[in-house]
């Protein structure tokens, strides 16, 4: 594991946030929920570790990922309040979204009902839709990077790009599991596009719907061939339990064509959805209230 800054309580994470406590981190970062104290409210901060705040490739996927929130502006994506990507200690500020990621969710509790599944289908829409109109590909549609608030929001885009950008990539970009098959090899496989977010958003759908990614395991052997590495260059998707809807399975497995000229749009997989979130029961409370009119 990379080295920690290993902050305290109330140490000042950058000047004018003090730490309340460390969220996580992965290879590159460190994420710690701070006090704000202009804003007088709590903030992420996404700090770059302390062996890798010279190293370029880190720095230079944290301006993308600044450039990119700097740029956008929706109802479903993260918000970011500041950033530094250079100096002692290249940091990123976040909102603080109130709740747990979707990949927690799933570990803890198993697949989600059907209330939760087609509302946040719907809403990831509205937020690939707005990229696509961007010209934006995303590229890490998946679990851990949809945080279950009301609305649900999808963050990290520190891998993201352009169109342009994706026309020459000539490498993985990627989470192996929810990548679609033109990000697996690029440009042998194709270029990446927004088609790419809709396989993300499929495999994310089928996990939420089953408990389980789509395809098996590849292998982690980088010398493997591709198909090896990457089984939806190959494979169908598992088969869906026989008791979940096909109007459900159906919209999902469209997601996840191989070709992506084959899969919905955003605007078209909301057109799928929306008749089936209108078919939900509306909560009791809701349901009280139109008796009362």
């Amino acid at each position: 594991m990379s080295s920690s800054w290993k902050l305290d309580a109330g140490d000042e994470i950058v000047p004018g946030i003090r730490m309340e406590r460390r969220l996580g981190g992965g290879e590159r970062y460190e994420a710690y929920l701070g006090w704000h104290e202009r804003l007088f409210a709590p903030v992420v901060v996404k700090v770059v570790r302390p062996d890798l705040v010279t190293e370029s490739a880190t720095l230079r996927g944290l301006r993308r990922e600044v450039e990119m929130l700097h740029r956008l502006a929706h109802p479903v994506i993260v918000r970011s309040f500041d950033a530094q990507p250079e100096g002692e200690r290249p940091h990123l500020v976040l909102e603080h979204l109130d709740g747990p990621r979707l990949s927690t969710l799933l570990r803890k509790y198993g697949p989600l009902s059907m209330e939760q599944l087609l509302p946040l289908g719907l809403e990831m829409c509205s937020a690939l839709h707005y990229l696509a109109t961007e010209s934006i590909v995303h590229l890490d549609v998946k679990p851990s990077n949809i945080i279950m608030g009301s609305p649900p929001r999808l963050i990290d885009l520190s891998i993201a790009r352009s169109f342009d950008e994706c026309n020459r990539l000539d490498h993985v970009v990627g989470t192996d599991a929810y990548m679609a098959p033109e990000q697996c090899d690029p440009p042998k496989s194709g270029v990446p596009g927004a088609a790419a977010d809709i396989f993300g958003l499929g495999a994310t759908l089928f996990e939420a719907t089953t408990g389980e990614t789509p395809y098996d395991k590849g292998s982690r052997d980088e010398s493997a061939l591709a198909d090896e590495r990457w089984p939806q260059l190959v494979d169908e998707p598992r088969p869906f339990d026989r008791r979940i809807p096909g109007a459900v399975t159906k919209p999902i497995l469209a997601c996840l064509e191989r070709n992506p000229a084959n899969r919905p749009t955003a605007a078209e997989l909301a057109a799928m959805l929306e008749p089936l979130v209108e078919a939900l029961p509306r909560p009791v409370l809701a349901g009280m209230r139109a008796k009362m009119r």
